[in-house]
């Protein structure tokens, strides 16, 4: 077994020792021949830096370095594209994947699964955020065309055919979790413990967080443009009833034409949702124009040492491009 460990990294300087530390007490029980491939997603702090003294001075530590942060999407994708390992996981760097459960995500992987899924519990989670989170998968798995577990995240183990299958996916609109589940394969799923992160600070603030769950909602299906479509009919069938309504009170002259008050609610209810319509539409139309542009999903800006794999050195003399 040939191990390829992709994490990917941004703004990670202090959590490099103490993840060097515990990859160094892990992976040599677990598999001989094995890399690391350190992705820098364009950090602006000294994590170039240390993911270069690392491979300089271990064999098997390789890095990669973006020309920009192009996102943890993009850097995750860079990583899968070099790895060259018949098993392939993928891990953070802050530690809150727990290296040592490799050891009970590699068997399973033997013993005939394409992917084992580290999947976290929510013990030790603020009360709001642990509800929130379970009400967006259950929303998720109810509207898309794939299946996420809930705690589901990033840290998981892959066969050599699931990872090609991944990157057989162009699609510049990336949701991982979502990518993993729609190749399919046989998937196994181990539970752990929520682990604190180690030191600096969470680079998803809420605002990311409701962006990552939008693609979420909208990568894997069209629902949302069906949705809108049910609520217009909706809407129109109430307004022909009140209309009508409206109609044969005038006509018995028992009834005056209803005021202002009427006229703005009507037109602030029917305003707000063709509002809200259009911008369905619009979140549609803006992935379909990012799709056919095709642009690289990244750019390297260094890479080292031989990190290039033996099936893209023809490609090495064409382009440097995701």
């Amino acid at each position: 077994m040939f191990l390829s460990v992709v994490i990917p990294c941004f703004n990670e300087e202090r959590t490099l020792p103490r993840l060097r530390d515990a990859l160094a007490s892990v992976l040599p029980g677990i598999a001989q021949d094995r890399e690391v491939i350190l992705v820098d997603d364009g950090s602006t702090d000294r994590t170039l830096e240390e993911v270069r003294r690392w491979s300089a001075v271990e064999t098997g530590v390789r890095y990669v370095s973006l020309s920009r942060n192009f996102g943890k999407e993009s850097a995750i994708l860079a990583g899968l594209r070099h790895a060259r390992g018949d098993r392939i996981a993928i891990m953070d760097a802050d530690l809150q994947h727990p290296p040592e459960l490799l050891h009970r995500m590699l068997p399973l992987l033997e013993s005939g699964y394409d992917q084992v899924v580290a999947r976290r519990d929510r013990r030790g989670e603020p009360l709001l955020r642990s509800m929130v989170s379970r009400l967006y998968y259950r929303l998720l798995n109810r509207l898309a065309d794939v299946n996420v577990q809930d705690g589901a995240g990033d840290f998981r183990v892959l066969s050599r055919r699931a990872v090609d299958a991944v990157l057989s996916l162009r699609e510049c609109n990336r949701f991982s979790k979502g990518l993993f589940s729609w190749i399919g394969f046989d998937t196994a799923a181990v539970s752990f413990r929520n682990v604190t992160r180690q030191s600096g600070r969470s680079k998803w603030s809420v605002g990311k967080l409701v962006n990552y769950g939008i693609d979420g909602l909208l990568s894997f299906n069209n629902k949302p443009l069906r949705l809108s479509i049910y609520l217009g009919l909706f809407a129109a069938v109430l307004s022909c009833g009140y209309v009508g309504h409206v109609v044969l009170g005038a006509l018995s002259g028992g009834e005056r034409i209803p005021g202002y008050t009427t006229l703005v609610a009507g037109v602030a209810v029917l305003g707000g949702m063709q509002l809200l319509f259009l911008g369905v539409i619009g979140e549609y139309l803006g992935r379909i124009y990012l799709e056919v542009k095709r642009r690289p999903h990244f750019f390297v800006k260094e890479s080292g040492p031989e990190l290039m794999p033996v099936r893209q050195q023809r490609l090495k003399s064409v382009s440097r491009v995701g």
